[in-house]
């Protein structure tokens, strides 16, 4: 069994749905930022940099394991379980690439876009335009590297593809129109289209006013599938 602390955030969605591809038994331990709770003394324990998500796998091979951060909880799951990983070199390493790639650029920035676009009360030009571009930007690199692909990496789905996804939900918000990058348009068709990708999304859906309500075909509808 494996512990979630989890927040219905990007973030916490990659694990989620990481968990349900998996097929692992999970229980969510909701970890409400919105109320400081991610600095209590037990949730540090496990997560020192005060950051969802983390989880604590009792099933562990010398017993229970703790982990934080999304990318290595990620990389956990696919070296526990063999799957969401290539088994040739070549393609681990695209993985990997595009794993970091998401990390290190893509959900920063556009976090850093959605924040200025949307959350922050003192709208400043000289963010709103500079985060923007560099949102429009890796979009324009992801569409590059999905051309004539199924998945990020190829044929199959990673880690990569879900470390990815998560955070293509609000791209409005991030001042990004979907339909000039269109080979990602039809990639997060073919993700939310997984069942198992549903499920993991609308994990803790309930917390989030924004979310709470959305049924499939909205949810379906929100990454441009047509009714």
């Amino acid at each position: 069994m494996i512990d979630l602390y989890f927040w219905p955030t990007p973030n916490g969605q990659k694990i989620s749905i990481a968990l349900e591809e998996l097929g692992l038994a999970y229980n969510v331990h909701m970890i409400n930022i919105n109320e400081n709770e991610q600095f209590a003394p037990d949730f540090l324990a496990i997560a020192p940099n005060n950051r969802i998500p983390a989880i604590v796998d009792h099933d562990g091979t010398d017993g229970p394991v703790s982990l934080f951060e999304s990318g290595a909880i990620l990389h956990y799951l696919a070296a526990k379980t063999g799957a969401l990983m290539p088994e040739d070199a070549h393609g681990q390493k695209t993985v990997m690439e595009w794993l970091m790639w998401q990390m290190g650029g893509f959900g920063p920035m556009l976090g850093q876009a959605h924040h200025f676009n949307f959350y922050a009360k003192e709208k400043l030009p000289y963010a709103i335009k500079r985060y923007s571009a560099e949102a429009n930007r890796l979009y324009g690199v992801l569409d590059n590297q999905l051309a004539g692909k199924d998945f990020v990496a190829g044929d199959e789905l990673s880690i990569a593809d879900i470390a990815i996804f998560p955070w293509t939900r609000t791209h409005a918000r991030q001042n990004v129109e979907i339909e000039n990058y269109p080979n990602v348009a039809a990639w997060r068709i073919r993700m939310i289209e997984r069942p198992a990708v549903l499920r993991g999304m609308k994990t803790g859906a309930g917390w989030r006013a924004e979310i709470k309500e959305m049924d499939d075909p909205e949810w379906r509808a929100a990454f441009g599938v047509q009714a």
